[in-house]
């Protein structure tokens, strides 16, 4: 599949918010910090931005933060609108259920292009099975774990010095 491999700062200038595409070095180096302006030539002007414009806006912030193309993303609205309650709130819970989404949360990986990499390489298994599909869902109840043959990395030991010190959300156990 197809995905956005340029410049991630680039993507958070032009949104203007900090997206935390790059994991940890968000926090330290961001070119946000410094070059505040949107990429390009004509990055220093001012344009008034319509109401359309700002809805744009935010949808590609959510795009880009779950690291999503266009044509999925429209799919999972197209889920959420079709089930009961409200459906940005129903998107939401959507995005945040993705296997991707999900491992980063956990704090296996540092972002969520590194938790990406983690599942296509076959490192985690969800209920028990081997998955390299990132946009699988994961329900309430499943568990996620680490194969028995890729523990034995680097990776893994750095990363279980490093889980203590990191907030799990609630919703995760």
């Amino acid at each position: 599949m197809a995905r956005y491999t340029e410049a991630a700062c680039r993507v958070c200038r032009r949104s203007g918010d900090k997206l935390f595409l790059k994991g940890a070095k968000c926090y330290t180096k961001c070119t946000l910090d410094r070059r505040s302006r949107p990429p390009g030539q004509h990055g220093q002007r001012r344009a008034r931005v319509s109401d359309r414009g700002l809805q744009l806006r935010e949808k590609q912030k959510a795009r880009h933060t779950y690291g999503l193309l266009e044509r999925q993303f429209r799919r999972f609205f197209e889920e959420a609108a079709r089930q009961q309650g409200i459906t940005g709130e129903n998107l939401q819970v959507l995005l945040e259920r993705r296997l991707d989404n999900v491992v980063y949360r956990l704090g296996f990986a540092d972002s969520r292009p590194q938790a990406r990499e983690l599942i296509q390489h076959g490192h985690l298994m969800l209920n028990g099975r081997p998955t390299n599909v990132p946009s699988a869902l994961v329900k309430e109840g499943d568990t996620i774990s680490w194969k028995e043959n890729k523990t034995k990395t680097e990776y893994y030991k750095q990363l279980v010095e490093s889980i203590k010190a990191k907030l799990v959300p609630g919703w995760l156990s």
